[in-house]
């Protein structure tokens, strides 16, 4: 690895900074509110909603709350965030209005057993359909033998999450009024079961054994090896695996997060830790872009305690990366500990801690991010929900990774992990978060170009790059790259591009646009990224000059 020109860019920039379909129903009129969110929590949600999500809602004290507790409920199922439909909302009342549709009885489709499992699991991958009940031969792991059963109906799901694989679920309608209810036992579909000497098992038949020796009437017996009425029957067969598979399909089902589950991300009771977030895309390789994932806290908003004679704050992060089929494509538990000494404790108070997480993700592709910071010193939680769009990196067009405007950027230690936090290649870059500055810092970017053309002769790239800062659209700053401002390193596939922007004392605080202009001049294509900073005044009890 070498470093000679790198090092000596970095030496002259000075680059370390101190910066800081079926839709939900509409809103009744006014007065009806409370019956609108009384239905809301007893007849729409009721199948999938927790208990804790239950105790939460109804302690919210206004409609503004329980608004912004309807957003959130939904918002931390939605498969896409960034999408302007909710597809989990959509495909949730869809299933209400099926089950009314397909299994009212009497009472509505979604109170009935039917529509309560429809509603939360969706339709079963395959359905045994029985609606007049008559002779059933049974199959060799209910025992075998014939006999004469009451309509049902036997739903087949390959997996339900919480659950398990392989689940099988019975309802029966024992009354003939069309209420099918969940069976607990397969025994219940049979009509003749308490018939003396009708309906008999093959064991039965063959004088083996007799109805009593059946785990409908006698549970132990299931596990008794000597018991015939057992002799074929599955490990879910057992009694006790039924009645908590009964119970298991009968509970809300989980949010897909497991440590998330307690979790119930209002904005009005829950995100008491702020911390403010940013994501990048760099390309790894064909098949695989590297999404750095970071968060800066202020250390304002942590408790410390006095632990080995340090202030200490601690900061327990988890995050989780989905795909849009609820696949787990990647997770994560984190520790941050920021610690000061006494002499150092007031001014370590008022900076901010960094992290990051960098995740490898297949390129061209959408995903859900879920994030939870929990504070251990004082309980508050903040919790972060977003979609990540993965960009494609085709071969043969000129493209680039998103802009890192960096706090500081320097060679990465010897051994270095692609995964490890702030490693980009042979760089160490820590990003500025907040993207903000004041004037007389620099503005220093880090980003990659690919796809770029080769001089035969020099067997290098020939790149012309231009940096514009906008102000509401209008033109602030220009400047061509040159040694003083900006550098480039060639690494085989790639050009990493560092760059240096003066925030001048003229500059207003505001946003402001950084555009990244790249011109290959062996090609003569041109490519244009993009990204937003602000600027802040100038506190009165610092300088402008950039440290």
């Amino acid at each position: 690895m070498r470093y000679p020109r790198f090092i000596l860019f970095l030496a002259l920039f000075g680059l370390v900074l101190n910066a800081g379909s079926y839709s939900s129903p509409p809103v009744q009129d006014e007065g009806d509110t409370s019956q609108y969110y009384k239905k809301w929590l007893e007849e729409d949600v009721v199948w999938i909603i927790s208990e804790e999500e239950k105790a939460t809602f109804k302690a919210l004290q206004n409609d503004e709350e329980r608004e912004a507790f309807i957003e959130q409920f939904w918002l931390r199922r939605n498969p896409d965030p960034r999408s302007s439909t909710n597809a989990f909302k959509e495909e949730h009342y869809r299933r209400i209005a099926y089950a009314n549709e397909r299994f009212h009885s009497g009472i509505p489709g979604w109170k009935t057993d039917r529509g309560r499992i429809y509603i939360m699991f969706g339709p079963p991958d395959q359905k045994e359909d029985r609606p007049t009940g008559g002779t059933y031969d049974r199959p060799l792991h209910e025992g075998g033998g014939r006999t004469t059963t009451f309509p049902f109906e036997k739903w087949w799901y390959r997996h339900i999450d919480g659950i398990g694989d392989d689940i099988e679920i019975e309802f029966v309608d024992s009354s003939f009024t069309g209420e099918y209810r969940i069976a607990m036992s397969p025994d219940e579909k049979d009509a003749l079961l308490h018939v003396e000497g009708a309906g008999l098992t093959l064991a039965e038949e063959m004088g083996l054994a007799e109805k009593r020796d059946r785990a409908y009437f006698n549970p132990g017996a299931f596990n008794d090896p000597n018991n015939p009425q057992s002799m074929f029957a599955r490990a879910k067969d057992s009694p006790f695996s039924r009645m908590e598979q009964y119970f298991a399909v009968q509970r809300p089902p989980k949010i897909k997060f497991e440590d998330l589950k307690s979790v119930v991300s209002t904005k009005i009771m829950y995100n008491t830790l702020p911390y403010d977030m940013r994501i990048d895309y760099i390309r790894l390789s064909s098949d695989k872009v590297l999404v750095p994932i970071s968060l800066e806290l202020n250390n304002q908003t942590l408790e410390f305690k006095r632990e080995n004679n340090l202030n200490r704050a601690k900061v327990h992060v988890y995050g989780i990366v989905t795909s849009l089929t609820n696949r787990i494509i990647a997770e994560w538990e984190s520790p941050i500990s920021t610690d000061f000494t006494d002499e150092n404790f007031d001014y370590g108070k008022n900076r901010r801690s960094v992290y990051q997480h960098t995740v490898a993700l297949p390129p061209g592709m959408r995903y859900k991010l879920d994030l939870v910071l929990k504070d251990m010193n004082s309980n508050n939680i903040g919790s972060t929900s977003l979609g990540l769009n993965v960009p494609k990196f085709e071969d043969g067009e000129l493209q680039s990774s998103t802009i890192i405007l960096a706090n500081s950027i320097s060679p990465a230690p010897a051994n270095s992990d692609q995964l490890q936090q702030y490693i980009i290649g042979d760089m160490k870059v820590v990003p500025n978060v907040k993207s903000e500055y004041i004037p007389g810092q620099n503005l220093i970017t880090y980003m990659q170009i690919y796809n770029m053309g080769i001089d035969q002769t020099s067997d290098k790239p020939a790149l012309d790059v231009t940096f514009t800062v906008r102000n509401d659209g209008k033109v602030v700053e220009e400047i061509s790259d040159s040694p003083i401002n900006s550098e480039q390193f060639f690494y085989g596939p790639r050009v990493v591009l560092l760059g240096k922007i003066p925030i001048k004392e003229g500059f207003a605080p505001g946003k402001y646009t950084l555009e990244i202009k790249v011109l290959d001049r062996i090609t003569n294509r041109t490519l244009t990224t993009t990204t937003d900073f602000k600027v802040n005044e100038l506190p009165q009890n610092l300088s402008a000059s950039n440290p």
